[in-house]
């Protein structure tokens, strides 16, 4: 009996007849439909852009009735809105648009995540004119179907258009507002002349929206629900692009459509509640409303993009052409100087050079007392004369200047020498002294000799020459063994990462420069990969030249040349053999990391420029320290640590961890001083806090400065540097903490090449105009290289869409952008680098190694 009273209520309070109404909306005439009495179910014929008003509830159903004419020239496409602060998430508003090939509903009030009910909903139908190819002037009928289960009749207005201007052109722009609940869409079809365009979206809101194309079919999936489940999509706050070639899409045609999000959440990495409102509070709408411009523009053309390839390669090919020109001109000046029977000078191989005294030749005799043995002592350290080998005369050697010609005498050979008795010695007993052989001592035991005032070359050199070269080849060859079993699995990810990308159409999963994103096959940004090619290409260059320079020394030793032997800094290769590696490896992968950059990745990128920083320090140090420096082994254990930490603190950068690496890296740098400080003479045992002591009590209280000064100097500038980063560090808790460890290892090699180099100087020696002319080039292409770095263009620290703020336009040839300017530049810098340690000791070829100090 109380449902027929509320459908008798209803039916009276409802409509019975179209009849005009003063409300106009968006300057649509208003049209109120009143139902008949006991009629539950009516078709209305209706017309455009005109508001239609009117109530139903349970039982009963409007229907709506649109005609038009189809037109494939010009596709047109039909928007719905409609309207109800009625209905209520218990009891909504049911719409339905059935068309001849597919159907669309919502509901009224839409509920986007289930936190909030819009009781405004605009929906762009999916235009038939795209799919009925063929078929022209033909009537399409659309039904608009309205229906509620309430017992209550529920208001409702419902209004459609035509979209005329649905279609986009090249390079025009168009203006759109979109909410979560008014979603838009337009179709574009690319000209025959192009095969490839960029689509890109910009708005001055900052609220979170996604931002897709899609194939030219029905459905069309334009809401927050179901927006990613075809065609490729982004989320994007400020700007996003998608580069898009025709063969992606039939034909080239497809459909823009973009939707707000109905939190910023998705975008801002942060969760954000909604609190429900009034379904009549038109505010709380308007706040996720954002105005949008879209516009599709040309990429480059194909020819365009063949060139700025071959420009990219070209660049390193003229090193190589330069190179072999400038080996050809050296080798053709020995040649001449073989056949006419001299050898060339050093200031001849070196053009000249810089030195802080041009007066004093190089080898002079030195101030600084030698190995604190007497001046007077014709055996002393710096006074031995040379040594001969066996089968070469003592006289001028064809490969070099000429002997001294008046040489220190040869030291008596030693005598036999027996047990004697036990002697009873007084304080004034002069005899004492000749019962302690203390030079043997001082050359036998490294725990005397390595912890002198004055160290030369020759001190830490005495091992076996062959054996220290097998010892170094190990870092070669380990860096060789490392690197395939690392890179073969990253490739294997990187490319499921792509295709991950290619099949699921979310671009969210890599962070790409989408402005000056140029693909190619399956690759999204095939010019981020490719500019990788200045590491692989220079780092072979490095071996070749590495290669070189070992094959000529091996083949002077081979044939007895005694300065390839006993002079100048020991050639060991094994390390820059590591470091031409080390490069190459940097760009194979950090090309694979460009492949699809992200969080999960970024190691990749990184880890060989920890290798590359580690052994660049590595190789400095040993230059003249080649009996004591790490081994293989131990050096990439070390290195495999710092990657280890790196990610470590990428993944869990909490302040505990940033406390734990403070003490850590702080007691590190207490170590590695020590080492370097006493030559590796020293032991952390039970007895380093008594030993401390003497130290600070001896050499700090009691001296007027330190026994080693040199090493003072640069330990203490180093631990002032490192004590400040890890300060820092502790501090400002930086969010990139993978480019943190990569500064740390930048800065310490930087101020041990800068130390090196003023040591090199104040000790007299020269600087070859040609090694000058490389310093200068790299801090120019360092300099460069830097601020093209620091631009950045993405960052995945962020969430895609706020790394998207940070992207920019192609700034070379239309194709490169500023990461991958860095790229060349960072490459050339490198290469520049390794040829200043590779040539950094040329002038010192012909000084005995008991002449070269060690710093």
């Amino acid at each position: 009996m109380a449902t027929s009273v509320v459908l008798v209520v209803a039916i009276l309070t409802a409509t019975s007849t179209v009849e005009a109404s003063g409300d106009v909306s968006s300057g649509a005439r208003s049209t109120r439909v009143r139902r008949q009495t006991g009629e539950l179910r009516q078709e209305i014929p209706a017309q455009f852009n005109q508001i239609y008003q009117g109530s139903v509830f349970n039982g009963t159903e409007d229907i709506y009735r649109y005609s038009y004419m189809q037109n494939e020239s010009s596709p047109r496409a039909i928007r719905v809105e409609v309207k109800s602060q009625g209905a209520s998430e218990d009891y909504p508003l049911l719409f339905v648009v059935r068309q001849q090939r597919g159907i669309l509903s919502w509901q009224v009030p839409l509920m986007i995540r289930g936190i909030y009910g819009y009781d405004k909903v605009s929906r762009t139908l999916c235009p038939m004119d795209h799919l009925q190819t063929g078929v022209k002037d033909e009537r399409e009928t659309v039904y608009l179907e309205v229906s509620a289960a309430s017992p209550a009749a529920l208001n409702y207005r419902v209004n459609a258009t035509i979209l005329t201007d649905f279609s986009l052109s090249t390079g025009q722009s168009r203006n759109f507002l979109v909410s979560p609940s008014q979603p838009q869409y337009y179709a574009y079809k690319m000209p025959p002349d192009l095969d490839m365009v960029v689509v890109k979206v910009s708005s001055p809101s900052n609220l979170c929206a996604v931002f897709s194309l899609q194939p030219i079919k029905c459905p069309v999936y334009d809401l927050d629900r179901n927006i990613e489940f075809v065609g490729i999509y982004q989320t994007f706050m400020k700007k996003a692009a998608i580069t898009v070639q025709k063969s992606y899409f039939p034909n080239g045609e497809f459909y823009v459509v973009v939707v707000v999000k109905a939190t910023d959440s998705d975008c801002t990495g942060e969760m954000e509640t909604i609190q429900p409102a009034n379904p009549s509070d038109e505010a709380f709408e308007m706040r996720r409303v954002k105005e949008v411009t879209v516009v599709v523009g040309p990429s480059i053309t194909d020819s365009q993009y063949v060139t700025a390839v071959f420009v990219g390669i070209l660049v390193f090919v003229l090193f190589y052409v330069v190179t072999f020109m400038v080996l050809f001109i050296q080798w053709i000046r020995q040649r001449n100087a073989e056949l006419e029977g001299l050898a060339p000078r050093p200031e001849e191989q070196g053009y000249a050079g810089i030195a802080t005294n041009a007066e004093a030749p190089i080898n002079a005799q030195r101030t600084e007392p030698n190995y604190g043995a007497t001046a007077t002592d014709p055996y002393s350290m710096g006074e031995q004369p040379i040594e001969t080998k066996p089968g070469i005369p003592p006289t001028d050697q064809p490969n070099g200047p000429p002997m001294p010609t008046n040489p220190p005498p040869p030291r008596p050979a030693q005598s036999k020498s027996y047990p004697k008795p036990p002697m009873v010695h007084t304080l004034s007993d002069s005899s004492m002294e000749d019962d302690i052989d203390m030079l043997d001592d001082a050359d036998e035991d490294k725990d005397i000799y390595r912890t002198k005032t004055f160290l030369y070359v020759a001190d830490l050199a005495r091992k076996d020459h062959r054996h220290l070269s097998q010892k170094y080849n190990l870092y070669s060859w380990n860096l060789l063994t490392i690197s395939v079993f690392y890179a073969l699995p990253v490739i294997q990810l990187v490319i499921t990462y792509q295709k991950m990308l290619n099949t699921t159409g979310n671009e969210d999963i890599c962070y790409y420069n989408f402005f000056c994103a140029q693909p190619a096959g399956d690759l999204t940004a095939f010019n981020n990969v490719y500019s990788n090619i200045g590491y692989i290409m220079l780092g072979v260059l490095i071996l070749i030249l590495v290669y070189r320079r070992d094959y000529t020394h091996q083949k002077k030793v081979d044939a007895g040349d005694r300065y390839a032997i006993d002079y100048g800094i020991p050639k060991h290769f094994g390390l820059f053999y590591a470091i031409g590696i080390a490069l190459v490896m940097e760009g194979v992968m950090s090309g694979c990391y460009h492949v699809c950059p992200n969080y999960s990745n970024f190691q990749f990128d990184t880890s060989f420029m920890y290798i590359i920083g580690g052994l660049g320090m590595l190789k400095l140090y040993q230059t003249r320290h080649p009996d004591i420096n790490a081994n293989a082994y131990a050096a990439y254990a070390s290195l495999a640590i710092v990657i280890f930490v790196a990610v470590i603190g990428v993944v869990f950068g909490t302040p505990y961890f940033w406390a734990i690496f403070t003490v850590v890296y702080v007691l590190a740098i207490l170590a590695l001083t020590a080492q370097v400080y006493y030559m590796g003479r020293w032991r952390l045992d039970m007895g380093i806090f008594h030993r401390m002591y003497l130290l600070i009590r001896t050499d700090c209280l009691q001296c007027s400065k330190p026994m080693y000064w040199d090493r003072f100097v640069l330990l203490l500038v180093g631990n002032i540097i490192n004590w400040s980063l890890a300060l820092f560090g502790a501090v400002g808790q930086p969010d990139d903490f993978a480019s943190f460890m990569l500064a740390i290892f930048i800065i310490n090699f930087l101020l041990y090449f800068v130390f090196y180099i003023v040591m090199k100087l104040r000790s007299g020696e020269r600087i070859l105009w040609v090694t000058v002319g490389l310093i200068i080039i790299t801090l120019i292409c360092w300099t460069l290289a830097l601020s093209f770095f620091f631009k950045g263009v993405t960052t995945w620290e962020k969430t895609p869409a706020q790394s998207r703020l940070d992207n920019k336009a192609c700034v070379l040839m239309g194709f490169y952008d500023d990461h991958d300017i860095w790229h060349f530049m960072s490459a050339i810098s490198m290469f520049c680098s390794f040829l200043v340690l590779l040539m950094l000791d040329d002038d010192l070829d012909y000084t005995p190694r008991d002449k070269i100090p060690v710093f």
